[in-house]
């Protein structure tokens, strides 16, 4: 979550070391913004805009930014022009390339062009990223295992189409057949992950009722859970835009409906489910990160009906076990390979 007294990210602090770019500019701010420098950067420019895709940062900041225009999309969309973008480096390169390819076509010609990021994060090439709009770039400083890398828009740049960026691909279990889509950013990007393809293998049968998918992802569990339990009422959360925007196409490819909305864990949740089942996140950027699964075990008894199910997979490193032996007196192992296990509570 957004760090406490203005103590910011490695990148942010950097780019304190350069808010002489900032200043008087029209910015268009995107990326993996995890802090609180977006309240500091508003009053350096003349107008900034913030395109998040993380809900737990997109939620806290959209009432302090009370000067900008803050989204929460994977698709951004408007009628003005920039003379900045500033990009805050996500891990994955092809969600770069995917918000450059969204948001230069809103950037006036020669308008500046900046990355920012770790090293771990693959600051060092991510020059090669810009070779489409620019000849040159430029490293401008690096400090904190970071760096700023700095570039003119110099060529024409295409109408930004969604479509070329969704890769569809088919899965088949249990002679179950799907069509799944997803965007850049997206957990298993193309391809079905192997821990979910085991919780789909193991679930209970004839179910029935309300169920919630925790980080959906793509949609992978949901779709298959409609597919098979037509009468399901299904909810779909994640924290990611690009993981919500491709569950919504991943349904609307597969003629299915369900509720998709973002909470981060609980929050945006009011309803008690029948069942609750994920594959939990334990990365965050780099990083590895256990609190939203954590959260999401502990508070999942007050989710659930009574006799209501808690089923996930997890990598076998995992120590989900206490924590899920504190939540519920009832749990099992329910089936588990060389890499994944499925456990299962009762309430």
């Amino acid at each position: 979550m957004p760090l406490a007294n203005n103590v910011y990210s490695n990148p942010s602090q950097l780019l304190q070391r350069n808010e002489s770019l900032f200043k008087d500019k029209n910015i268009l701010v995107a990326g993996n913004i995890v802090d609180d420098y977006p309240i500091h950067l508003e009053t350096l420019a003349q107008s900034t805009t913030f395109c998040f895709n993380d809900y737990r940062y997109y939620s806290v900041l959209v009432n302090k930014l009370t000067a900008s225009e803050c989204h929460f999309t994977a698709n951004y969309q408007t009628d003005k022009q920039f003379d900045l973008l500033l990009i805050f480096l996500p891990k994955a390169k092809q969600e770069t390339q995917y918000l450059l390819a969204n948001l230069t076509p809103y950037l006036q010609d020669n308008a500046e062009i900046i990355l920012v990021g770790e090293k771990n994060c693959g600051i060092k090439s991510a020059g090669s990223l810009l070779t489409p709009y620019a000849s040159k770039t430029n490293i401008i400083d690096s400090a904190r295992h970071c760096s700023v890398l700095y570039t003119l828009l110099e060529k024409a740049v295409p109408i930004f189409k969604q479509t070329e960026w969704i890769k569809t691909y088919p899965i088949n279990i249990n002679g179950t057949e799907l069509q799944i889509c997803s965007l850049p950013g997206v957990f298993s990007y193309g391809e079905l992950d192997k821990g979910s393809e085991l919780l789909l293998e193991n679930l209970p049968e004839n179910l029935t009722g309300s169920l919630l998918d925790f980080g959906c992802g793509a949609g992978v569990i949901a779709c298959y859970l409609l597919k098979k339990h037509p009468h399901l009422c299904i909810d779909l959360i994640d924290i990611n835009s690009y993981a919500l925007a491709s569950a919504k196409l991943s349904l609307t490819e597969n003629n299915l409906q369900g509720n998709v909305f973002p909470s981060n864990v609980f929050s945006d949740v009011n309803n008690k489910y029948d069942l609750l089942i994920s594959n939990p996140p334990f990365h965050s950027g780099k990083e590895t990160d256990y609190h939203a699964a954590e959260t999401f075990i502990s508070q999942s008894p007050t989710h659930l009906k009574n006799k209501g199910i808690l089923s996930i997979v997890a990598n076998k490193f995992l120590k989900y076990e206490p924590l899920l032996q504190n939540a519920f007196t009832n749990m099992k192992l329910t089936n588990e390979n060389n890499r994944f296990k499925v456990l299962t509570c009762i309430k």
